[in-house]
C-alpha cells in the first residue's frame, strides 16, 4: 500500500511537471525564486506533427550552434552547472557518486546528442524516454529537473561570460524542456517496473587480473532482450553505475552474465573484477540499448567486436541460435590486441563447431602472428561485401566508430548499422553544422 501510494504521488508529479513544461511560460519575470526554465522567454510554438517538431528543432539547433563556441568544449559548461546545482541546492550532492568525472563524460555526449538531434524529433524522444526510464534508480524525481534547466541558465552564462545571445539561451531552453518532457513521460511509464534490481552474484571467474566474468541472479524477473545492456552498481562504490553487455544463457534460470574489464583502480570495474565474491549483492538499472536482432530476421547477420564486446556478439548469436532462421547465415569478425585477449576461446570454437551457419574470422592486433593478419576494420573490407547484411557492432570506441565508418563507406546503409552509444564527450564524427560553426 505505502509503494502505491509513493507511486501515486510520482505520477502525479510528473504530469504537473509535464503540463508545466508544455505551457508557454510568461513573457516577463516571474515571482521572486521562481525557475528560468518556467519565466524565462516564452516556451515553443505548439507541436502539432513530427514535420513542425523537425521545423522548430532545427532552428534552435541552428541558433544553438551560431554561439557553440561560447560553451564547448562542454567540460567547463558542465563544471559551472554542478557547481550551480550544488550551490543552490546541497541535498543533491548525495545523489551523486564521489568522484564526478564519468558523471560529466557522461553529461557531456548527452549534451552532444541532443543538439545534434534536435531535427530529429523522433530519435531525440526516444533517447530522452530511454533515460528518463533509467535515472530512476538515481532517485531522480521530475522536480529535478526543474533544478537542472535553472543550473544550466546560470552555467550558459559563467561559461559564455555573458556572450551567449539571449535567442541562442532560450534555444538552449527549449531544447531542455523538449528532454524534460520526454524523460518525465519515459520515468511515468515505467512506473509499474521497478526502478533497480538487486541480484546475487553466484559465479565469478578471473579469465585474466583484469577480466572477469559475473553470472547474477535477480530477485525479480529482469526483462533483457538479447544484445542489450545494463548499468551496474557496486556496494562498495555508492551511486556510481557503470554499462556492462549482458549475456543472458538459454538454460540460466533466469540468471545474466556480464563480461568486465577492469580500466584502473578504484573505479566499478576494478571493485567488480577484484573485490566481488560469489554471494555478494549488486544492484541492476533497467535493460538499454538497440543492439538487437530484428524480428523477423531478413537479412544474413555481420558481427564485429573486440575485448568484452564478445559478449554482446555471443548474446546475438544466441539469439540466432534459438530462432534457427532457415537460409541465413552469420559472420562474426572477432578482435583481440593479442592472443590472450581472446579469453573465451573455448567458447567461441563450441560455437564454430556445431553452427555450419556461422563463420569466425579472429583479428589480432599484436604478439605472434599479427604480421600476417591486419586490424578489423581492415578486415572487414577484404572480407566480403555487406551491402546485404545487418551489422551489429560492440566493444571499445575507436573500434565501433571505425567499423560503422568503413561500413558505410562500403556502401552499408546506416540504418543497418548498429550499436550502442560510444562512450565518447565528443561527436562521433564533426557534423556539417558544427563544422561550419568552427570554421
Amino acid at each position: 500500500m505505502n509503494d502505491d501510494y509513493h507511486a501515486l504521488l510520482a505520477r502525479r508529479e510528473a504530469m504537473r511537471l509535464r503540463d508545466r513544461l508544455l505551457s508557454p511560460a510568461p513573457r516577463g519575470g516571474g515571482p521572486r525564486g521562481s525557475s528560468p526554465a518556467v519565466t524565462g522567454p516564452a516556451g515553443p510554438p505548439e507541436i502539432t506533427g513530427p514535420r513542425s517538431r523537425a521545423r522548430d528543432g532545427a532552428a534552435d539547433q541552428r541558433l544553438i550552434t551560431r554561439d557553440l563556441a561560447h560553451v564547448t568544449p562542454f567540460a567547463e559548461l558542465i563544471e559551472h552547472l554542478y557547481d550551480a546545482m550544488f550551490e543552490r541546492h546541497p541535498y543533491l550532492r548525495q545523489l551523486f557518486p564521489e568522484a564526478m568525472e564519468f558523471q560529466r563524460a557522461h553529461l557531456g555526449r548527452a549534451l552532444w546528442f541532443l543538439v545534434e538531434h534536435l531535427d530529429h524529433p523522433e530519435e531525440l524522444t526516444a533517447f530522452c524516454v530511454r533515460l528518463g526510464r533509467d535515472h530512476r534508480k538515481l532517485g531522480v524525481l521530475p522536480v529535478h529537473y526543474e533544478v537542472f534547466a535553472e543550473a544550466l541558465t546560470e552555467a550558459l552564462r559563467r561559461c559564455s561570460r555573458g556572450r551567449l545571445g539571449a535567442d541562442a539561451e532560450a534555444a538552449w531552453l527549449r531544447m531542455v524542456r523538449r528532454a524534460a518532457q520526454a524523460m518525465v513521460d519515459g520515468a511515468h511509464a515505467a512506473l509499474a517496473e521497478p526502478a533497480s534490481w538487486t541480484a546475487t552474484v553466484t559465479a565469478h571467474r578471473r579469465h585474466r587480473q583484469d577480466l572477469a566474468v559475473l553470472r547474477v541472479r535477480p530477485a525479480e524477473p529482469f526483462p533483457c532482450r538479447p544484445g542489450q545492456y545494463a548499468t551496474l552498481q557496486s556496494p562498495l562504490l555508492p551511486h556510481a553505475w557503470r554499462p556492462y553487455s549482458a549475456v543472458v544463457p538459454p538454460t540460466a534460470d533466469g540468471e545474466l552474465e556480464f563480461h568486465v574489464r577492469r580500466t584502473g583502480p578504484g573505479g566499478v570495474s576494478d571493485a567488480l573484477v577484484a573485490r566481488t565474491a560469489v554471494g555478494d549483492t549488486l544492484r541492476l538499472g533497467p535493460a538499454q540499448g538497440t543492439t538487437t536482432l530484428d524480428d523477423p530476421l531478413t537479412r544474413d547477420v555481420l558481427i564485429v567486436a573486440g575485448g568484452t564486446g564478445w559478449a554482446t556478439a555471443r548474446a546475438l548469436l544466441e539469439d540466432l541460435a534459438a530462432r534457427r532462421a532457415p537460409g541465413r547465415s552469420a559472420q562474426l569478425f572477432l578482435g583481440a590486441r593479442d592472443a590472450d585477449d581472446l579469453y573465451d576461446a573455448a567458447v567461441l570454437a563450441r560455437w564454430e563447431n556445431r553452427c555450419p551457419w556461422l563463420r569466425v574470422v579472429r583479428v589480432i592486433d599484436d604478439g605472434p602472428g599479427a604480421a600476417a593478419r591486419a586490424p578489423v576494420v581492415e578486415a572487414l573490407t577484404r572480407h566480403g561485401r555487406w551491402g546485404g547484411h545487418d551489422a551489429y557492432l560492440s566493444g571499445p570506441p575507436a573500434l565501433v566508430t571505425a567499423a560503422a565508418r568503413r561500413l558505410t563507406a562500403l556502401g552499408l546503409p546506416p540504418e543497418r548499422i548498429h550499436h550502442d552509444p560510444v562512450t565518447e564527450t565528443v561527436p562521433v564524427a564533426l557534423p556539417p553544422w558544427q563544422a561550419g560553426a568552427s570554421a
